[in-house]
């Protein structure tokens, strides 16, 4: 019932098209909700072997935030947790990009598209830079791709960048929303926009962005649930907590040269674009991919 909620959701099919075509034919290219057919064929053997395997201490990290007692959080964790077997994290399957062009063709209101590059992994240099220039190109009402693509030729109702960063790996990625009739000129002006990035930033627009990324980050300390997910996700990813303070100084640090610098190596890479809806109007790969060039 999930796969077919997901399916019928347009916003969440793209995402998997373009997670799937930038990294095929390996486990994280795959849907996470995997396919009907799998669920129905798959054995209860497969299920338990799967947490016998992967759900044992050394993967494992507990977090905790809000008002409550180390000792007494820790000796309840050692009660609930005394039975699960030891063992070391197991060896991953890097990620390896590839890119390409997904199409699908519905019959849909809107035109989804998603158009991206390879990005970078938690550890590269060009973290904090990748997240202030995602910021700018596509981070929030003042950014470019909002404001040109949108506000002043209204060819989109939504558009927006994201990254999302593994530990070997990463995407940078623009997604929109558009009518079949725009359709067809919204992705040379989203090129354009991105080809245009390397050597145009602004003092005005670097500061906003800063600024906005580090309001997000003081705004997450008010939510209880988002310290414990942030401590948790920090501790597996940075093996420790990473102070605010230490993180803003990361952002500040970044400056014109970083972001050209990010914007160069990254959108030089090739593309992965992924179109769902009524596409017959979307520009062939091959053009999209001479744009960017």
């Amino acid at each position: 019932q999930e796969i077919g909620q997901a399916n019928d959701t347009p916003d969440d099919v793209i995402f998997e098209l373009f997670q799937e075509t930038a990294f095929p034919n390996q486990p994280i290219g795959r849907p996470v909700l995997g396919s009907i057919e799998l669920i129905r064929e798959m054995p209860r053997d497969a299920l338990t072997s799967y947490m016998g395997e992967h759900y044992i201490a050394g993967r494992m990290v507990v977090a905790a935030a809000g008002n409550l007692d180390h000792d007494q959080l820790v000796a309840e964790v050692e009660e609930a947790f005394s039975d699960i077997a030891t063992g070391a994290d197991t060896a991953q399957e890097p990620a390896c990009y590839a890119g390409g062009d997904v199409r699908q063709n519905r019959d849909l209101e809107q035109v989804h598209l998603a158009l991206g590059f390879e990005g970078v992994s938690f550890s590269d240099p060009d973290y904090f830079a990748l997240s202030v220039m995602s910021t700018m190109l596509g981070g929030g009402m003042s950014s470019r791709l909002f404001q040109e693509v949108r506000e002043e030729l209204g060819l989109v109702y939504t558009i927006y960048s994201f990254t999302t960063s593994y530990l070997d790996g990463g995407l940078l990625g623009v997604y929109a929303g558009t009518g079949e009739d725009e359709a067809e000129t919204v992705v040379p002006v989203i090129c354009g926009i991105l080809g245009g990035l390397a050597g145009t930033v602004s003092d005005d627009e670097l500061k906003r962005a800063k600024a906005q990324i580090k309001a997000g980050i003081l705004m997450s300390l008010e939510s209880t649930a988002s310290r414990c997910e942030q401590l948790a996700r920090q501790i597996l990813v940075f093996g420790r907590p990473l102070p605010p303070d230490e993180v803003s100084s990361q952002i500040d640090a970044v400056g014109r040269d970083a972001i050209d610098t990010i914007a160069r190596r990254l959108l030089g890479r090739p593309p992965t674009f992924a179109a769902l809806g009524p596409i017959a109007r979307v520009q062939p790969f091959n053009e999209i991919v001479k744009r960017l060039g």
